[in-house]
């Protein structure tokens, strides 16, 4: 049987409009968000403001103040949509973000820039203190250093909440229910700081007897941004990167990207072996995101590739839609059905712009001889699912006519997706047979 949510109503009023919907006000629902990252915290934060009543724990296996990575991205339209869902949290989040317009590439001895562009950016640490803060303000418990990596059962709650992220223990314990794949990009990239504050979102490629290397740099705080390091395996082992201690990487480092970094250095944690932090991204994706009362949410459900900024985003739009449904169902097998079909379709956009993205990397040399303005306008281009199809030279042409011409715009957004599907036609979810690209494509 469908466990059921207690029935009631609850009014939410916004400037111009009052809703009525079913909700479980007057009820004590016991709700356990296992993982403090945003997503798991939005959502404790939205379930309390939805009803006071709730009984909300979140379990955080790390200490209190204690998070990987640096800064995170995020544009002005998530703004818009946290303060409409939670106008305190939204003033706290924008309050303590930075600002950056412009894009900024430097290829060999040409810089390049590119005017226009809007994005902010937060540090991980302040989003979470913040979010952690708002949260227990409301009456949620936050429980560090309290790790959940068994039966969920245990909890006794109605309703468990896996935000664990791209290692998730819940969920690992039930792979084939889920229907769990993770896939692993070709390049490896290395995560990091720096004191260095860039004015736009930089864009940084180096030449080297091993092939290229690049960086993306943009600020998250007044003193410092983050820096992300990606090559190819062949330029990572050519280097000398996949043995060298931690130090010694980012001394390389620092002197393949001295011109964007101008004398700052990078700053890093090294794992135990004493060597930097490489990895490969790993897309999630799962079949099915609940069983029973387990539902997944952010990265525990699905990942998006780091060069579109998009996932921290994404992480807070599943605790709005998770919310929402919870309070719109009857039932919680309703609800959840109803949160994964909406998140679901919310995500085809930008999970199509990571494949295409992660492959236009992977795809560098591709690209990288093109003159510089060309090569930062593909750069931009690199959603695009029709790229990868079309020789460069010819698609940038299309590119700069479709800007004049309306037909020709509406013909490259049609024709785009349908040439990408007809080269991945009979391979199974859109991976090429080859595997020269671990990529999904539409």
């Amino acid at each position: 049987m469908p466990h059921p949510w207690p029935r009631g109503c609850y009014v939410s009023c916004s400037p111009d409009r009052c809703v009525v919907t079913v909700s479980p006000r007057g009820a004590r629902v016991k709700v356990a968000i296992v993982g403090g990252g945003p997503a798991g915290l939005y959502f404790s934060i939205l379930m309390k403001l939805r009803d006071p009543s709730h009984d909300i724990t979140v379990h955080e296996r790390g200490p209190a103040g204690s998070t990987y990575g640096w800064g995170v991205t995020y544009w002005a339209d998530l703004l818009d949509t946290l303060h409409r869902h939670d106008p305190v949290s939204a003033r706290a989040i924008g309050e303590n973000s930075v600002r950056w317009s412009d894009g900024k590439a430097y290829v060999r001895d040409r810089t390049t820039v590119h005017h226009g562009d809007q994005g902010h950016g937060i540090g991980r640490h302040t989003l979470l203190a913040l979010l952690t803060e708002r949260a227990e303000s409301l009456g949620v418990r936050v429980r560090f250093r309290d790790p959940v990596t068994d039966a969920p059962e245990r909890l006794r709650a109605d309703l468990v909440v896996a935000g664990d992220g791209v290692n998730s223990a819940l969920r690992a314990r039930h792979t084939g229910h889920f229907g769990t794949d993770i896939t692993a990009g070709r390049n490896t990239y290395v995560w990091l700081g720096t004191t260095k504050v860039f004015d736009a979102f930089t864009f940084a490629f180096v030449e080297t007897a091993h092939g290229w290397i690049w960086c993306y740099g943009y600020r998250y705080a007044q003193d410092r941004s983050t820096c992300v390091v990606e090559c190819s395996p062949d330029t990572w082992r050519g280097l000398g990167l996949h043995e060298a201690s931690h130090a010694d990487c980012l001394a390389l480092l620092q002197r393949l990207f001295a011109e964007p970094l101008d004398g700052h250095p990078l700053i890093g944690r090294p794992r135990a072996d004493g060597r930097a932090r490489w990895q490969t991204f790993r897309t999630v994706t799962n079949r099915t995101w609940y069983r029973d009362n387990l539902v997944l949410i952010g990265d525990a459900a699905h990942t998006t590739h780091y060069s579109i900024g998009a996932g921290t985003t994404l992480a807070l739009e599943d605790a709005i839609a998770l919310t929402g449904a919870l309070h719109t169902a009857p039932y919680t097998r309703a609800a959840l059905a109803r949160y994964e079909r909406e998140r679901r379709t919310a995500l085809l956009a930008p999970q199509s712009a990571a494949r295409y993205s992660a492959r236009w990397y992977e795809d560098l040399p591709r690209y990288i001889n093109l003159a510089p303005p060309r090569m930062f306008a593909l750069l931009g281009q690199r959603h695009s699912p029709l790229l990868p199809y079309v020789p460069p030279q010819l698609y940038y042409r299309i590119d700069r006519a479709a800007e004049r011409l309306e037909t020709l715009r509406r013909l490259k957004r049609w024709l785009g997706p349908r040439v990408a599907r007809t080269v991945g036609r009979g391979v199974e979810r859109g991976f090429r047979k080859d595997g020269a690209h671990r990529t999904l494509s539409l």
